[in-house]
Formats: structure tokens, sequence, C-alpha cells
């Protein structure tokens, strides 16, 4: 199966509820169908300067966005029943379910699957580390703007292009070279 969401979400705060950025990117049939990315108003609203050092955004920067049910929103219909993917997927699955808890929104139990694992065992030691741009470059995708919410969505799908194989039991198995 070559359908899938890709998805990253950067925080304000320390708070898994406060995303300040989403970034979605949709393949079907192994290529890219869609993409998505919106500034969102974090909650709790605030932004702790370690995490605007990372992605660069600030409370000017979201002030003005809308705040996740609507973008949510936006991006369900994108998605619609499609396993999503992530880069540390244990980050991203607790933010969209703490987003969720904080706006009393029903989870839809989405599938998720994670590239930092599969990396960690299709790539093993070969690589110094498995950090996304060292994962997405060593598939041959430079990633660029990193910690931007979208970029880093790509990077993950170009990723689970490579090393991800999805089946009906929800594992991911490495694709043979």
């Amino acid at each position: 199966m070559n359908d899938f969401a890709a998805i990253d979400f950067e925080t304000a705060n320390e708070c898994l509820s406060s995303i300040c950025s989403a970034g979605v990117v949709v393949v079907r049939n192994g290529v890219v169908d869609g993409k998505y990315y919106s500034l969102v108003q974090p909650e709790p609203n605030y932004y702790k300067y370690s995490n605007s050092c990372v992605h660069g955004l600030t409370r000017e920067d979201t002030d003005n966005a809308r705040v996740f049910p609507f973008v949510w929103r936006e991006i369900a219909p994108l998605i619609k029943d499609l396993p999503l993917v992530a880069h540390n997927k244990s980050f991203d699955e607790s933010c969209l379910k703490a987003a969720f808890r904080t706006y009393r929104m029903d989870y839809p139990d989405y599938q998720f699957f994670c590239t930092l694992a599969a990396s960690r065992k299709v790539f093993g030691k070969s690589l110094p580390d498995h950090r996304l741009h060292t994962v997405s470059a060593h598939c041959g995708y430079y990633l660029e703007n990193h910690h931007n919410a979208l970029a880093d969505a790509e990077a993950c799908a170009y990723i689970a292009l490579k090393i991800l194989n999805f089946n009906t039991t929800s594992h991911f198995y490495p694709q043979p070279n």
C-alpha cells in the first residue's frame, strides 16, 4: 500500500497540546498528491524561548492564526482514512492526541507509523544518528528549512516511500533493495 499522510507538528512550549504549526503531505499510489501547511494558535498560548529557537516561530506569528479545531477541519478530509506517518511518531501522535483532548474533540484512533523506528531497524549503526535530516539525506532527499512543519512532513514522506512498506497487519517491513 503506497497511500499515507506524512504529518509533522511544531510546538510553542513544553505542552504537547501547544501545536503552533502543522504540515501534512498526502501520498497516493506512491506519489505526492497534496500538501497542507498552517500556523496554529497554540494552547496554552505562550512560547518558550528554546522552542522558538528550534522552529523560529513566535507569538507574533500565530496571534492571528486559527486554533487547532479549525485547522484540523481542513486537514481531516485530506487524510480521511489514510495511515499517518511521522518521524518520531511518539511526539507527533502525542501532540495530536493532546490537542484533541484539550479541545474535547473525539479522537478517530489514527493508525500511525514511524520512520524513526524504521530507520533504526533498516539502517542500524550505518548512520551516525537517525535524526530527520540525517535519514532524509541518506535516502537522497536534502531537507531544507528543517523544523518547518511542511518541510519536515515532506522529508518524512520521502523517507517513508524509501523504507516503509505497509500491509494490512499494521506493521512496517523494510522494502527490498
